[in-house]
């Protein structure tokens, strides 16, 4: 690949990431601030968790879909996008886990990262997986 394709890749890469973050930032914060009310409230962290992934799984596909990958549709996406977030479900689980249960961090800042980590894995599981571009 020559170094103008690489650096055209990289700026539509970058631009991408922007678009996703925008989308992701609008709805993890919603998600978040009601993560903490429903805690609040005394539902279980990882039942709120599991919850609102559900929910921003929807949103995720619908607005990653069309604003951020402008990717095609059919059962293939579908099951491969189900498949990245069934797993980032895990990771986030996973994370809440061990810093929680096991390490006894408190589950508000635990979760405020496993969203972000959780984001940059989807990324690229998005990218370069679900939503992948064959070459010309």
């Amino acid at each position: 690949m020559s170094t103008h394709l690489k650096a055209t890749a990289f700026k539509d890469t970058i631009r991408q990431f922007m678009r996703y973050a925008m989308v992701g930032v609008a709805s993890n914060i919603a998600g978040y601030l009601i993560y903490l009310l429903v805690t609040y409230l005394g539902v279980a962290p990882k039942i709120a968790m599991t919850f609102l992934y559900g929910i921003g799984v929807i949103i995720s596909f619908f607005g990653n879909r069309y604003l951020v990958f402008s990717g095609g549709g059919g059962l293939p996406t579908g099951i491969k996008f189900t498949a990245a977030y069934i797993i980032g479900y895990f990771l986030n689980l996973s994370l809440l886990v061990v810093f929680v249960d096991t390490l006894g961090y408190p589950h508000q800042v635990v979760q405020a990262i496993a969203v972000c980590v959780v984001a940059v894995f989807l990324f690229f599981a998005l990218k370069y997986v679900v939503f992948k571009k064959d070459a010309p």
